[in-house]
């Protein structure tokens, strides 16, 4: 049974690009039976912004946190316990003033947690979370291929790759719908870059 989890993050309750993505991608991975789908919708409801209460409990040891810091927690130990159980995770990115969506962020840093995604070795920072694949598709107003001259305003995906590698989630695929706000051609060249991608997944089952 493949584990795979959905997390969306376009605040758009209709007519999200990212959320038809995501769609396709399930459907074609579940043609074959044989999965298990947990979602997130951190853009219908984002987690909220880390607090100095809730900081304070990432950093004292399980043992000694208070009922309260356990309370402060549990959404974030929520987000990482469906992080470790995910053999697979879409992510839906759509780009917001050349970055990602505030939700997306905010489940970010719920995710990216000391001891739990990562620690602190001699030789540096460890991610813990190995063995996964992960997707990333977005939708882009315009077209921020490499060599473009809007290349440059892409803080999208460089923050994510550092960010998910940072946790070592290294194995990233990048699926990118480009000029969505002056025609459909990206996003009919996105899902055909999800169907590729799910074919061969389902070939090498």
């Amino acid at each position: 049974m493949t584990r795979i989890l959905a997390i969306s993050s376009s605040p758009k309750s209709e007519g999200s690009i990212t959320n038809q993505l995501i769609d396709r991608f399930i459907d074609q991975a579940s043609a074959n039976g044989g999965v298990n789908v947990i979602q997130r919708d951190v853009g219908a409801t984002p987690p909220p912004h880390l607090d100095e209460a809730t900081i304070g409990a990432f950093y004292t040891p399980p043992e000694d946190r208070t009922a309260a810091q356990i309370r402060d927690i549990a959404l974030s130990d929520a987000i990482v316990d469906e992080l470790e159980a995910a053999d697979v995770i879409v992510i839906g990115a759509p780009m917001h003033n050349f970055s990602i969506p505030s939700g997306l962020k905010t489940w970010i840093d719920h995710a990216a947690r000391v001891g739990r995604t990562f620690r602190y070795t001699e030789s540096g920072p460890e991610g813990l979370l190995k063995g996964k694949r992960v997707f990333v598709l977005t939708a882009r107003g315009g077209n921020y291929r490499e060599g473009t001259p809007a290349a440059a305003f892409d803080h999208q995906m460089p923050y994510l790759k550092t960010v998910l590698g940072f946790i070592r989630l290294d194995d990233v695929t990048f699926i990118h719908a480009h000029g969505v706000a002056v025609g459909t051609e990206g996003v009919d060249d996105a899902l055909a870059a999800v169907d590729a991608v799910a074919d061969t997944d389902r070939a090498a089952a």
